[in-house]
């Protein structure tokens, strides 16, 4: 199999027959102009819709989201975010339809650039990094086409760009295929709970109606407090030190691992009061329930510490009978999610009290089947980041042999 690189010398492109053309000779800005409130077209782009270094549309507003005068698109435009260019946002339009006013519509000229090598060309460094410098403005930087049009740029011969965009779109192709699938994988993750839960590969003699609907008939559903010991941090900002022992925030249990360096300390005296109310351990989960709530982590390792009252803690009272891996399973599950949103106090900041916690009913498998639901959950959550992995190296290679053209 030819890689991406075997179509074309990739990395010796001899550029010497290569010309400058101004950017309104490679294209032109169509500038005609649409009311939502006066027009039968649809579909609306937003800047808000566009994703950065991606020359695909996958999200639409309607007209009755907008007002104000907005600018018409066609099939094979490009509409290019002149605003916050360092966004890097210019994608192909594939429908009638109108777009932000913010944006300019730019169609390519045929005789100079070929269509199809256009948008891979307005996501170049050269032609992004010239956008950013000829913006004018500091709270939100806009490029005018007036400066825009007389900008120079180096393209490569008619005959040489069909080739050079059937590579970019291959490499562009290779990224879709591996994000269609990393959002595949993001739906299996988010439904994995909720199609235990509620039993959905069981006949009907095996399942049985409870408050949180159909689940397994061996499955128990039991009060959170039934199973777990339930505690919060100080309720007081204590005062920090310099050194000492750890003192733990909602903000700082939401990276993967703990950086020591950022969190705040108090003193031993502090917290040998603290622990009298809420000793964290080895194997206690962690959970936060004011402002960002929702968020679980299990505690891995040995070093004392003590938290705010922004942090929930979990204890197990039988861990023959709940597995801590199996609770952060539950805990991050949608199903256990939307309980929480469900009882949580709005407000300016958003609260879950203790005892709206002590009320959660979760179901409860037998423990073995508890272990093979965290082993599936963990081979989801490493394929997810293997895949993930892959997305980003795909993508770098994409970018880089943009850049390598251009």
């Amino acid at each position: 199999m030819k890689t991406l690189e075997s179509y074309i010398d990739i990395k010796n492109i001899d550029k010497s027959d290569w010309k400058v053309y101004k950017f309104e000779k490679i294209a032109k800005s169509i500038g005609e102009r649409v009311e939502p409130t006066n027009t039968e077209l649809e579909v609306y782009v937003g800047l808000e819709h566009l994703d950065s270094d991606s020359i695909h549309i996958k999200r639409y507003g309607k007209k009755d989201d907008v007002s104000g005068t907005k600018l018409r698109c066609y099939p094979g435009d490009v509409i290019f975010g002149r605003r916050r260019a360092y966004q890097r946002k210019a994608a192909i339009v594939e429908f009638d339809g109108f777009c932000s006013a913010h944006s300019l519509v730019l169609r390519a000229n045929p005789d100079v650039i070929d269509p199809k090598l256009f948008p891979f060309f307005l996501h170049s460094d050269t032609f992004m990094h010239r956008a950013i410098d000829i913006s004018v403005g500091s709270l939100s930087p806009t490029i005018n086409w007036g400066t825009l049009k007389n900008e120079e740029f180096l393209l490569p011969p008619k005959d040489q760009q069909a080739r050079l965009a059937e590579l970019l779109w291959a490499a562009d192709e290779m990224v879709e295929t591996k994000k269609y699938c990393l959002d595949s994988l993001k739906i299996v993750e988010s439904v994995f709970i909720e199609s235990l839960i509620h039993g959905h590969n069981l006949s009907e003699s095996e399942k049985v109606q409870s408050q949180i609907g159909w689940i397994p008939k061996k499955w128990e559903v039991r009060n959170f407090e039934e199973l777990i010991t339930i505690n919060d941090g100080a309720h007081l900002t204590p005062n920090y030190v310099n050194a000492g022992v750890p003192f733990l925030r909602v903000t700082d249990i939401q990276e993967s691992e703990i950086n020591l360096d950022n969190v705040k300390y108090i003193s031993y005296k502090e917290h040998r009061e603290l622990t009298k109310r809420c000793k964290p351990e080895k194997g206690d989960i962690l959970y936060s329930k004011n402002g960002t709530i929702g968020i679980s982590k299990i505690i891995d390792w040995d070093w004392e510490f003590s938290t705010f009252v922004s942090l929930a803690l979990f204890k197990i009272k039988d861990k023959a009978r709940l597995d801590v891996r199996f609770l952060k399973v539950l805990l991050d599950s949608n199903h256990i999610k939307k309980e929480i949103y469900r009882r949580a106090k709005q407000g300016t900041i958003t609260n879950l009290h203790l005892e709206e916690i002590r009320l959660f009913r979760i179901p409860l498998p037998p423990y073995n089947e508890q272990l093979s639901i965290v082993e599936l959950s963990d081979c989801i959550k490493k394929s997810f980041s293997i895949l993930s992995e892959n997305v980003e190296a795909s993508r770098l290679v994409k970018k880089s042999l943009i850049n390598q053209i251009f």
